[in-house]
């Protein structure tokens, strides 16, 4: 979460947020793309009955505002900070307001809107900024909710997931980050996503 920012935070709890959708809709000229050629990133759009999993951070009183500081630099392009409800996987837990950065305006310049797969992935396997690769980020992000919140499945994301390794087959692009991340052998690449 924090790539350039000391890790301040006091633990983490994983569950999920209700009626909202993860999608790759915002654009990236910033971290995952350039200004001239923007790459793809997450956010949460409003979807009725939708559910998506993730991950809160507790931030300690004392790095709170620094944290924000920091995230609100690293968001600025398209994001806004909001308040929703989290309900943690532990059912011992209530539910609680989180902050998450998200792009709520769908006139910036920085959402791209619905769009699909093919479209997001071409962009995806070309991308690269500041922060690296835009297909290390997608596959990434993948990854971790195949690893961690595999019981609330992200179909977008594995779709795109998807998509992007059957490109990078076709094209042989990203082959060092695939390996990199423990995908199989460019040859097995579209089975390693159905496993």
């Amino acid at each position: 979460m924090f790539n350039n920012y000391p890790n301040k935070f006091r633990g983490s709890l994983t569950g999920t947020v209700r009626n909202f959708a993860r999608r790759f809709w915002q654009k990236s000229p910033d971290h995952r793309g350039t200004p001239e050629s923007p790459g793809r990133t997450v956010t949460l759009v409003p979807e009725k009955d939708a559910v998506v999993w993730g991950i809160a951070f507790k931030v300690p009183e004392e790095h709170v505002v620094a944290t924000k500081a920091y995230l609100d630099h690293r968001e600025k392009a398209g994001y806004e900070n909001v308040s929703v409800m989290f309900q943690p996987d532990d059912p011992n837990i209530e539910p609680f307001n989180v902050e998450v950065y998200m792009s709520i305006d769908a006139t910036s310049e920085h959402h791209a809107g619905p769009a699909n797969i093919d479209e997001i992935a071409n962009i995806v396997i070309r991308s690269h900024g500041p922060s690296g690769p835009n297909i290390e980020y997608v596959l990434r992000v993948a990854l971790i909710l195949r690893e961690k919140g595999s019981h609330v499945p992200d179909e977008h994301v594995f779709a795109l997931e998807k998509r992007v390794l059957e490109l990078s087959k076709e094209n042989k692009l990203g082959v060092e980050i695939l390996r990199k991340l423990g995908y199989s052998e460019m040859g097995d690449l579209a089975e390693a996503v159905e496993k």
